[in-house]
């Protein structure tokens, strides 16, 4: 076994990786951008590297820079954690090159999972059932609207070298293929530098269903059963589970022989992920799942196999590219009970899941349960990388009880003024067709107005807040003396019984009964701001109506930035009639592209931003008159 590994990672993979290291006793080593030089995971490890400044193409991406930094810290192997340069083949080779050992499948299988199309053709070929689709090389967007065409609609575009969602865009209609496919490309361009796409027919009640496998260099492929990834957003995984709800024997050896199969087929070694779509209009059935991808690499999901196996992934990656044989084969490798996984994002759901970022001035997560996280209390949030917090994950003896654990553990989060979807992972907890297990890839779209919807503080909560205010005027009034009036609360002659008072929540008037206990945790921003915690959300109360300045569209027509980001797209001109909906310009942060559009029918009167430009949260980007 090596003495120590370099994480070529950040935030919460590079702290999952340096704690099974430490519990091997292997010393750890990391890397970090110039933004991350206070990052939590800089202060786990042994040693720390600097490699870059900020911007991930200038540092993570740099694969040379983490290898001399493996180097100068004396590390003997590398971690790629997962994105970045975990699936990069030409990154593999080179810490093999270097007298590295690298942590990770061969180059070879890299490559020939690397880009969707290949590895589909492959998969065929190896007899994997694989979705119907285009996977040619004419890459024009007429032969692929063609395609399209051919395929029928709705179909899906997605990015040959994508992966996180990141590169696809469904289209509902032929008329939306040419815009559609133009953001996709841009997309895939920006996030894996290739813009190539394949076609795949869609599946209207589709569910994620994913294996996880592992390989040795003896020539062993075990699967660690399935996991069910399902509840989706924009492509974009927010609940997984394992094992998948209504999987029986059959249709479970069915897929995990086809995972095993692809894994062998590219002679495969160490953790690797085989995704497969299955059409779940009649239940899952092992002849109506089809072969997607391979993932290449640890995933984000992977702690929901570790609960139910009882397995560390971490260690069994370290000893097969220490040349040691699987620890288990696959009769000893069982299930136990139900796990759950939410992913915890900076962002906000009540507008549209846009990126927040800040510091973490409160910060408070479950305890109870397994929490996977990349930041500590008072850390920053970043524009610059993904803007996941945390992965909150329990286990129980069956999913009712995992599934009732994960929606308190969410309810429990308190994170301000950095906004989170807390809340939002309750109500798709608590969502009806997802607790009897009637899941598809489209039951947020389904739901997403009541998931969304602008949650309401409890009357206990409101109750707090006044409580709150008063003692902080108390404290201005007296400092912090104890005195007969503060002391002898409740106390009152001649008075009612029961104190009142008229907060702000936002700009709506609400009016608190004032305790003489808080029945909710409270913290004080500011003598003028209370913010209440409950059920996942941060609930601020203020003593006057709030000024909203949140970005997006004023009343007055200017478009303002709704987070930092770089404009990636202009899509009018000063002087250019538009309607309301229609895309003005696109921003791209924290990897994912967002479009800003017209708030009501007009004239675009002014267009100050600029192609390329990276601009600041609330800056004015255009401004519209109206009809």
């Amino acid at each position: 076994m090596f003495r120590s590994i370099l994480v070529a990672n950040r935030g919460e993979i590079a702290r999952r990786v340096f704690r099974t290291a430490r519990e091997m006793g292997i010393e750890t080593v990391a890397v970090f951008s110039e933004a991350d030089k206070d990052a939590a995971h800089v202060r786990d490890a042994d040693k720390a590297v600097l490699i870059g400044p900020a911007a991930a193409r200038d540092s993570y991406l740099k694969g040379d820079r983490v290898i001399a930094a493996a180097k100068a810290a004396g590390a003997e192997a590398i971690h790629p954690g997962y994105g970045f340069l975990s699936e990069n083949a030409e990154f593999a080779e080179a810490v093999t090159a270097a007298g590295l050992i690298w942590i990770g499948p061969p180059p070879s299988a890299i490559r020939a999972m690397g880009l969707k199309d290949a590895a589909k053709s492959l998969m065929a070929k190896a007899g994997v059932p694989v979705t119907p689709g285009y996977l040619g090389e004419d890459q024009s967007p007429a032969r692929l609207k063609a395609e399209a065409d051919k395929i029928g609609y709705p179909v899906l575009i997605k990015a040959v070298a994508g992966g996180g969602g990141k590169g696809m865009r469904l289209v509902e209609s032929e008329e939306a293929f040419d815009a559609a496919l133009a953001s996709c490309k841009r997309e895939a361009a920006a996030s894996f530098g290739d813009d190539r796409v394949l076609l795949e027919t869609y599946v209207t009640r589709p569910r994620h269903i994913e294996v996880q496998v592992f390989g040795d260099n003896q020539g062993n492929v075990v699967h660690l059963y399935e996991r069910d990834c399902s509840l989706q957003r924009r492509h974009q995984k927010v609940i997984e589970e394992a094992p998948a709800p209504g999987m029986d024997a059959a249709t479970r050896k069915a897929v995990t022989d086809a995972a095993v199969k692809a894994a062998k087929a590219v002679d495969y070694v160490g953790a690797g992920t085989v995704e497969f779509i299955a059409d779940a209009s009649a239940g899952l059935r092992g002849d109506r799942i089809w072969f997607m991808e391979m993932n290449t690499r640890l995933q984000v999901e992977h702690p929901v196999t570790e609960m139910v196996t009882g397995l560390d992934l971490v260690e069994w990656q370290f000893r097969v590219a220490a040349g040691e044989p699987l620890p288990l084969k696959q009769k000893e490798i069982t299930l136990t009970g139900h796990a759950i996984e939410a992913r915890l994002y900076a962002e906000n759901p009540a507008t549209g899941f846009l990126p927040s970022i800040g510091r973490l001035d409160s910060f408070s997560l479950p305890t109870g349960i397994r929490v996977d996280t990349g930041v500590d209390d008072g850390d920053q949030i970043s524009p610059f990388y993904d803007p996941m917090i945390a992965k909150l994950i329990a286990h129980g003896e069956d999913r009712d009880q995992a599934i009732a654990e994960l929606a308190e553990a969410c309810a429990q989060v308190e994170v301000y003024p950095v906004k989170t979807n807390a809340g939002f992972l309750v109500r798709c907890l608590e969502t009806p067709d997802f607790i009897v297990g009637s899941v598809d890839t489209g039951l947020i779209a389904r739901e997403l107005d009541a998931l969304t919807a602008p949650a309401e503080p409890s009357p206990e909560a409101i109750d707090t807040a006044g409580w709150a205010f008063r003692e902080a005027i108390e404290r201005r009034a007296v400092g912090d003396k104890t005195t007969p009036w503060v002391s002898l609360r409740g106390f009152r002659l001649n008075a009612p019984t029961v104190e009142r008072a008229r907060l702000f929540l936002g700009d709506r008037a609400v009016e608190a009964e004032m305790p003489l206990e808080p029945s909710r945790f409270v913290h004080v921003e500011t003598d003028e701001e209370i913010v209440v915690f409950e059920g996942g959300e941060a609930f601020v109360f203020r003593s006057h109506p709030a000024v909203t300045a949140d970005g997006g569209a004023a009343g007055d027509g200017s478009v303002r930035a709704p987070m930092p980001g770089k404009v990636t797209q202009l899509s009018v001109k000063a002087g250019d009639k538009v309607v309301k909906g229609q895309p003005l310009l696109t921003l791209e942060a924290m990897k994912m592209e967002h479009a800003l559009n017209a708030p009501f029918d007009g004239t675009v009167e002014t267009l100050s931003a600029e192609l390329g430009a990276q601009v600041s949260e609330g800056t004015v980007l255009a401004k519209l008159t109206a009809a």
